[in-house]
């Protein structure tokens, strides 16, 4: 079967373009085939001329993201020298990919159970489970080198760090007095040397 043409392909990547806003506002459930195909400026119809399904646009905007995490992950863990700098970089790399796909982090973020859920979204779910499995590396090198507190669960500290990271841009706007740069640095400090004056 052959692909879509160039100008099919240009035309997907703008429906998704303007589909990406809509399902981070309204979340995938209550964006209709209808809403997606208004905002993208052809008729509902139309639209399974280029996605089979919602799903699987979804799952396209959310997979861009998560290899953009994937492509950064491989880089900091191939160059980071120690754990605290492998960690700080991770912590970078994540606000910057979510700076980057502001609404398909937002999607992923408020819809992880869809994508567990749903089959059209294998892909997605081999992306996340390749970024966790690097979290779950970087925090794990960090302790056996002994950068990082045994004493701690290592699972435990990754949630609270996933969260802190991944959520944050609900309420971070940067700006030029305090940027991603800054936020990453902080959020590092927070976690490896807690908020207790020294």
């Amino acid at each position: 079967m052959r692909g879509p043409t160039v100008a099919g392909q240009e035309r997907r990547t703008e429906i998704l373009r303007r589909a990406a806003p809509l399902f981070a506002q309204k979340g995938i459930s209550g964006c209709t085939v209808r809403d997606i195909a208004e905002v993208a400026g052809i008729l509902s119809g139309s639209l399974y001329h280029y996605f089979d399904s919602k799903d699987t646009m979804v799952s396209e905007i959310v997979s861009a993201y998560l290899r953009s995490l994937v492509e950064r992950y491989e880089i900091t863990m191939a160059s980071a020298v120690d754990g605290r700098a492998r960690l700080h970089a991770l912590i970078l790399d994540s606000l910057e990919a979510s700076r980057d796909h502001p609404h398909a982090s937002e999607i992923y973020q408020g819809n992880r159970g869809y994508f567990a859920a749903h089959e059209q979204c294998s892909p997605t779910r081999e992306l996340a489970t390749r970024i966790f499995e690097t979290w779950q590396e970087a925090i794990t090198l960090g302790v056996e080198e002994g950068a990082f507190r045994r004493d701690v669960n290592p699972r435990v500290f990754h949630r609270f760090l996933r969260d802190a990271v991944f959520l944050s841009p609900r309420w971070f706007h940067p700006s030029e007095a305090y940027g991603i740069e800054q936020l990453a640095a902080d959020t590092a400090r927070v976690f490896l040397d807690g908020f207790t004056a020294p």
